[in-house]
């Protein structure tokens, strides 16, 4: 994307002028890190655990559960942040958590792998939703074809829609994310990564898709932040932001525990998110999500800028397995290599030349950060 602005990187993370709504004060701190100082340090320590509250959060989603098969549900892709989410619930808060899994036809094979290990040896239940995978083609080959950034939308609306409508159809109350302030406070722009705006792919897919969109699980940000959430009773819990949770440790502690595997970078168990974040942001837009994810393990004291610096100059990952990645994900999506690459060398677009809900979805989000529900810095 096109930014006129002399370029600028923050001095104490590394979030730069490629968010082009990016602010910086006097010392060349960008707004990302004074929103942290200001609303998030206040009640979030870096590195300091809050064992009672987790404590007593357990005992009240045991209490509630009593009496049913299950007293939570989880989402679990297979990468760090849910897989110990899981360990974290069942040995650490004594939870009975129904596991639940989408096969949106992405997942690499150590992300499979990884599941299944950690169901295993925790003796867990999972449920596996099976997306219908030529509505799911459809719909991500019109995203391609609108030329907007944000490709992973429609795969992840699909996967937390899945998820929030089995909770609420099951009567689970209470679902557990991996979402956390450690490595998700630096949230990337929305010009990077558009939020849950279900007028947006139905605008997209109306104009590129196809196939009629039938059984796809949908949920707009409305339907799971007001009915689900206050007229049937379903809580978003994040208890990753109760426990000393450093991505590190984790990683080596679910190794140790279970065989678990790492991945290269956050997100990398899907082939397309590996593609779309490794080659076509980077490519297409000049956007590189590692300098969030980076900041945000700054922030929390788990890397150093200097390491940070180091790594946003290395490549997402090698050439060989990029060409090979767009050769299959060509051929899975149904279209020739040729005929995906034009449709990635086209005009960008963003989500202002679709429909779009964000301004009301703006609005949302001042009210929750007003009502202290929402503290990151969104934009």
């Amino acid at each position: 994307m096109e930014n006129s602005r002399p370029y600028q990187i923050c001095s104490t993370c590394i979030m730069d002028t490629t968010d082009s709504k990016i602010t910086f004060d006097e010392n060349g701190v960008c707004d990302y890190c004074n929103s942290f100082k200001k609303d998030i340090l206040p009640e979030w320590k870096p590195g300091v655990e809050n064992l009672e509250e987790l404590n007593i959060l357990a005992k009240k989603i045991r209490g509630e559960g009593k009496g049913k098969k299950y007293d939570c549900i989880l989402g679990l892709s297979g990468g760090v942040d849910s897989s110990y989410l899981a360990y974290i619930a069942k040995e650490k808060m004594g939870l009975r958590p129904l596991i639940y899994t989408v096969d949106t036809g992405w997942n690499l094979n150590v992300a499979v792998e990884n599941i299944e290990k950690l169901v295993r040896k925790l003796d867990l239940d999972m449920y596996t939703e099976v997306v219908n995978w030529n509505e799911m083609k459809d719909l991500q080959l019109a995203f391609f074809k609108s030329q907007v950034p944000y490709q992973d939308l429609p795969q992840d609306h699909v996967i937390f829609a899945g998820l929030y409508n089995y909770a609420v159809k099951h009567g689970i109350k209470y679902v557990l994310t991996g979402s956390n302030i450690a490595t998700e406070v630096v949230r990337p722009p929305i010009e990077w990564v558009h939020l849950n705006d279900l007028t947006l792919i139905k605008d997209i897919h109306k104009k590129f898709g196809s196939v009629k969109l039938k059984t796809l699980p949908m949920c707009g940000m409305f339907k799971y932040r007001l009915d689900y959430a206050y007229i049937r009773g379903m809580k978003r819990i994040a208890p990753l932001d109760m426990i000393n949770y450093d991505k590190d440790k984790a990683e080596r502690e679910l190794f140790d525990l279970y065989g678990w595997e790492k991945y290269e970078n956050k997100h990398y168990e899907n082939i397309f998110t590996r593609f779309y974040e490794g080659y076509y942001l980077p490519y297409k837009f000049g956007f590189d999500k590692r300098r969030s994810y980076f900041s945000n393990m700054i922030l929390a004291n788990q890397m150093e800028r200097k390491e940070a610096l180091e790594k946003i100059n290395e490549n997402p990952y090698d050439k060989e397995t990029m060409e090979t990645d767009l050769e299959y994900i060509a051929k899975k999506l149904g279209i020739t290599t040729e005929e995906f690459t034009k449709i990635i060398n086209g005009e960008n677009k963003k989500y202002s030349d679709y429909k779009n809900s964000l301004g009301i979805i703006e609005s949302s989000i001042k009210v929750a950060k007003k009502l202290g529900v929402e503290k990151r810095n969104f934009r």
